[in-house]
């Protein structure tokens, strides 16, 4: 995929550079600098995700039929990069990402004309009820029950590291409502329209990077309609495998990692090695970003086959690859990011603990994020399936052709 030449594409990068220099408030700006997860500060990414909606920029990955951009393979990527090149919060990818590409592979038409423009247009966030306190890398192990009665579901359980459920207005989720045979087999894939529900309570879990990112979700005799069923009754976990494939492969990580990149090399270049001159000079930190950046490259070039239409997109194992190198990688950046800043991100750190999360204390930006991020980034290579998950379902994948 060439993105070096060609006046159609350079005009194209110009066109995006200009809206993404003048659209964005300074407090989406701000929360852009502060973001220390691929969750952005909730109000400040919703305000961004309608603004590109009115723009139809909002989800470039969909089909042009339900909202989609049209864009070209290498459009989508020139506008990640320029994207990241500024510093902007992510849009929140639970319900972009994730249950609305799905929506349009499985979903019913009445459940697509029903959620797809809410989605759409940033009026609804969806939060994803998974993992419970018993069921988290082996999910099949879920225990969250919903039992049919009518035209409803009564649902009883909980579920655990429910991200921004405390911000969300609908819900995604898994829940058992067989143990007959394997327990893979027992499982349904529910829409919930709302999330007050009576019987559900919503507690945030804070988290060591100091924020309430995480919550725990109890459900004490829910009455949810069938009609948000997607797919069949008790064959939820081929549901919840397609989604997958979005939530672990389904987006491009070079450019997020090129960020990270950027912010180690202007802030070593502003502090002193501990021998003397330049951090940015001292051999063992060039050693250091030199081997990071080479692996960013690696990632780049991946995702430039991914997105162009190579067979690698396509390949069952492509989505825990992917998942499995872009966590690991982000961890050891974010690592690096924490070694640059040093005490000075680490006493901020500290100080925002103290009081609760939330604060906002004095100091250099990025040693505001630096430890923030390198403790948000412990969880890449647990959520969504632990890298050892996926490791193990590579190797299937490789041994099975």
């Amino acid at each position: 995929m060439n993105l070096e030449a060609g006046p159609e594409l350079e005009a194209f990068r110009r066109e995006v550079a200009a809206f993404l220099d003048t659209a964005p408030t300074d407090a989406i700006r701000e929360a852009g600098r502060k973001t220390t997860s691929v969750f952005a500060p909730f109000d400040e990414a919703m305000a961004w995700h309608r603004i590109l909606y009115k723009k139809g920029w909002a989800a470039p990955d969909w089909p042009v039929e339900h909202g989609g951009t049209g864009w070209t393979a290498e459009q989508r990527f020139v506008f990640a990069e320029e994207y990241c090149r500024r510093d902007l919060p992510p849009l929140l990818p639970n319900s972009l990402k994730m249950i609305g590409p799905l929506l349009i592979d499985l979903g019913t038409e009445e459940q697509k004309r029903r959620h797809l423009p809410g989605i759409l247009s940033g009026e609804d966030y969806w939060t994803q009820g998974y993992s419970e306190p018993g069921a988290g890398s082996d999910l099949a192990s879920l225990n969250c029950t919903a039992v049919p009665d009518g035209d409803d579901y009564v649902i009883n359980g909980s579920k655990i590291w429910t991200t921004l459920a405390h911000r969300a207005n609908r819900m995604f989720m898994l829940v058992r409502t067989s143990s007959s045979g394997k327990k893979q087999h027992g499982i349904t894939f529910l829409l919930l329209d709302r999330v007050d529900y009576p019987g559900m309570e919503i507690r945030p879990i804070v988290g060591l990077d100091g924020f309430p990112e995480q919550c725990e979700v109890f459900f004490d005799d829910v009455r949810v309609p069938q009609s948000g069923r997607v797919g069949a009754e008790n064959e939820g976990w081929a549901v919840a495998k397609h989604l997958l494939r979005y939530e672990r492969g389904g987006s491009m990580q070079s450019p997020w990692l090129h960020r990270y990149v950027r912010m180690i090399r202007e802030a070593a270049a502003a502090r002193t090695s501990p021998f003397g001159g330049p951090l940015a000079d001292d051999p063992v930190f060039q050693r250091d970003l030199g081997e990071l950046e080479a692996e960013v490259a690696s990632v780049e070039h991946l995702d430039k086959l991914a997105i162009s239409g190579h067979p690698i997109r396509d390949d069952p194992a492509f989505p825990s690859l992917n998942k499995t190198i872009g966590s690991e990688l982000t961890q050891r950046l974010t690592s690096l990011m924490a070694r640059v800043s040093g005490l000075e991100g680490l006493a901020l750190q500290l100080g925002a603990l103290e009081v609760g999360g939330g604060a906002d204390p004095l100091g250099d930006g990025f040693d505001l994020v630096a430890m923030p991020y390198y403790l948000n980034s412990r969880a890449t290579s647990i959520y969504a399936g632990t890298n050892e998950v996926q490791r193990d379902l590579i190797a299937r994948s490789l041994t099975n052709r």
